[in-house]
């Protein structure tokens, strides 16, 4: 376990058995849930665990602020999607995609830092937004070729299809067909990248980013060469993003700007952030999942009990599902409020240790 989780226990009581549920909510998802909305919710949390963890690499391990993160996600996604859309859906096509992804990605990424990465908070900031913009709208102009706004939906080889049993027999009531072998490439990939970035953030090299954060200066008299650190880290968690952005398309077998490329998405992952606490590895885990399932089920919630209390006028029309967004705001300020330092920064610093 000390290997696994690369020395980085969770130091909080409450906070270790937060982790330990969402780990078996997650892995045993398929079979403690039924229907198709409950799954999906559970591999769009593995998906953004590991996107919100890539970010955090920048943001709250690094110091970086980029708004180009959502860009790395839609190219991962893309790369997968247009390969198996481009003949019959095959392992090697889907290789291939990634493939080019991920070299697409880490030329992008070295251009950006190359570029971007001299200069100074705000004016980066603004360069990854402008690229991001720019790249956006590429794919939504290249119709013939990406779907424009439409996006484009494809196929999956023959094992991940609906139609795939791999047993005959049900398992804990559940048949394992190729919507539940989807769902674990997914989670087990989603996993061995978290892991992957827990390893990263709490090696030597994770420690000098967290020197570059608090004081660059001080680490470039130290010796390092902070552009180069800065670089390598963003094109580290740019991969890291184009993966997840494939595992995302190779669930939803289906790419299009908004869903991969739009600024909700990384607007999400900064809210997420913030949630879970920043330069916390953790906090992706524990703000990813309580951001999706509000986002998910807040707004029935809301139906629910604005049904029940009818009788209560006001409450009821305050609490009509058409405000969930509303609601879903008010709630991220309270806890903004009551967690300055992130859910995950509150727990451990809260003193009730293992």
């Amino acid at each position: 376990m000390k290997q696994i989780l690369s020395d980085d226990f969770p130091r909080n009581r409450w906070l270790g058995l937060i982790l330990v549920a969402i780990f078996f909510g997650l892995a045993f998802a398929p079979f403690i849930t039924s229907g198709a909305r409950p799954l999906s919710t559970a591999a769009t949390i593995c998906v953004y665990i590991v996107l919100v963890a890539s970010y955090d690499l920048l943001l709250g391990y690094t110091g970086i602020v980029s708004f180009a993160h959502t860009m790395f996600f839609g190219i991962g996604a893309y790369g997968i999607g247009l390969a198996l859309a481009s003949g019959t859906p095959s392992w090697g096509l889907a290789a291939f995609g990634l493939l080019a992804a991920l070299l697409v990605t880490l030329v992008l990424a070295l251009i950006v830092g190359l570029f971007a990465l001299r200069v100074r908070a705000i004016f980066y900031a603004m360069i990854t937004l402008a690229v991001a913009s720019s790249f956006a709208v590429l794919a939504s102009q290249l119709s013939d070729f990406t779907g424009g706004e439409d996006g484009k939906t494809f196929s999956v080889p023959a094992l991940l299809s609906p139609a795939y049993r791999l047993f005959e027999d049900e398992i804990f009531g559940r048949v394992v067909d190729g919507k539940v072998i989807t769902y674990y490439i997914v989670f087990i990939g989603c996993a061995l990248l978290f892991l992957f970035l827990l390893r990263i953030v709490n090696s030597p090299f994770g420690r000098v980013l967290q020197a570059i954060r608090e004081n660059d200066f001080r680490a470039e008299a130290l010796g390092y060469r902070t552009v180069y650190y800065r670089i390598l880290a963003n094109c580290i968690a740019a991969l890291v993003a184009a993966m997840a952005g494939a595992l995302m398309a190779l669930w939803l077998r289906y790419v299009g700007p908004k869903t991969m490329l739009s600024f909700e998405v990384m607007t999400d992952i900064l809210l997420i952030v913030v949630i879970g606490g920043m330069g916390t590895m953790y906090g992706a885990v524990v703000g990813a999942t309580l951001f999706i399932l509000a986002q998910n089920y807040l707004k029935s919630l809301m139906g629910v009990a604005s049904s029940s209390l009818v009788d209560v006028p006001l409450l009821a029309n305050a609490l009509h599902p058409d405000r969930w967004m509303l609601w879903l705001g008010v709630l991220f300020v309270v806890s903004i409020y009551f967690f300055p330092a992130g859910i995950v920064g509150k727990l451990r610093g809260s003193g009730l240790k293992n």
